[in-house]
């Protein structure tokens, strides 16, 4: 029997009116179940409480729903860094490589979900620090990248009791998950989404380096010039040279809500 859901928070995609309004039709429905609705500034949907990421992170969810597109998403897993359950609803003509339905099933979506037709969907998460200072986690890339276009840095990378020093222009160091983004576009390969590992895909090395699929385990990397550190694709942070960045996996696993069951999901939504 499903667990009662009493309190959900909504992320919706910036600046999109579609998701505004498919945003108000899950309030409406959930309210009418005596359930009650936060959404997260700078959104603002009608007969919801709007809180910011903060005071969200003081209120005992159940469940939020990221309304957008895969940035939405991405975007959610960051703001949420202990595990609660995310459906995740695509808005619009993009892909949505991590979406379980689009807007045209809301209803389907909220009666499946309340009646506990749904399964949880756990991916792992990793997680990176600068000198030992932690940034939030990335579901699906950590990417290191030169700053000066100039000169190439070497990168000494540390893994498995094993050491890689490589001039290059950097790194994307991939979840499963997140196999489909920016490693995929870079020549890397599509993982099954459950799986526990991680790809390290160099960019442009100058002695030719192959992609290596390795075993979530710790990973320490140190330039020899300033970088660049993006997560997910939406957050920068720069990085020193000869600063110590280590990448480990996340405590907590993102657990998204499904309702149906698939294999290779990411597959279709590519278009093979």
């Amino acid at each position: 029997m499903a667990e009662r859901i009493r309190n959900v928070a909504i992320i919706t995609k910036f600046n999109s009116i579609e998701a505004e309004r498919a945003a108000s039709k899950i309030t409406e429905l959930l309210i009418t179940k005596q359930i009650k609705v936060y959404s997260i500034v700078p959104s603002i949907v009608r007969n919801s409480t709007s809180v910011t990421p903060e005071e969200l992170m003081a209120i005992n969810l159940d469940l939020i729903f990221a309304v957008g597109g895969d940035g939405t998403t991405l975007r959610a897993f960051r703001i949420i860094s202990h595990k609660i359950p995310i459906f995740s609803m695509n808005v619009g003509g993009n892909r949505g490589i991590l979406s379980e339905v689009g807007v045209d099933s809301i209803d389907f979506a909220i009666n499946s979900i309340l009646a506990g037709r749904y399964f949880y969907d756990l991916r792992i998460r990793i997680q990176a620090s600068i000198n030992g200072n932690f940034i939030p986690p990335a579901l699906n890339d950590i990417v290191l990248t030169r700053i000066n276009l100039t000169r190439t840095p070497i990168l000494s990378i540390k893994l498995m009791d094993d050491q890689i020093k490589q001039r290059m222009d950097g790194i994307i160091i991939s979840t499963p998950t997140g196999s489909t983004g920016h490693s995929y576009s870079s020549g890397g390969p599509v993982l099954y989404e459950g799986l526990n590992c991680l790809i390290l895909n160099p960019i442009a090395p100058v002695s030719r380096m192959p992609e290596l699929v390795v075993p979530s385990a710790n990973i320490e990397i140190e330039s020899t010039h300033d970088i660049y550190l993006t997560i997910d694709g939406q957050e920068v942070f720069r990085v020193t040279a000869g600063q110590n960045v280590k990448i480990s996996r996340f405590s907590a696993d993102a657990q998204f809500i499904r309702l149906r069951k698939r294999g290779m999901r990411q597959l279709a939504k590519l278009g093979f």
